[in-house]
């Protein structure tokens, strides 16, 4: 267990080698003003959720990665996997998840 929030954590931080790091894999799908970038990366035999939800300011562009534990066998069922949870973050959070 202690492995699995080890790599989630180097992950979220930006650790780790490029290649560990998956590229999104999808286009950006608009929703209530944010940008959802569905990102799954492979991990024990599946594809871990993960993504970016992005929005414009007047300061710029802000970003927030996201990781959740579920895995999908196929990397495009993990990224379409990634947009639902993306926009669940939305409304729950909204801007607040930039803070």
């Amino acid at each position: 267990m202690a492995s699995i929030l080890k790599d989630l954590w180097s992950r979220l931080a930006g650790g780790g080698s490029a290649g560990e790091r998956e590229e999104p894999v999808a286009e950006a799908v608009e929703y209530k003003g944010f940008r959802i970038r569905p990102a799954p990366y492979s991990a024990k035999g599946g594809y871990q959720t993960a993504g970016m939800i992005e929005k414009d300011f007047e300061t710029g562009m802000k970003e927030h990665r996201f990781v959740r534990a579920e895995t999908h066998p196929s990397k495009d069922e993990a990224a379409n996997f990634a947009i639902t949870k993306g926009k669940q973050i939305i409304d729950e959070q909204g801007d607040r998840i930039f803070r």
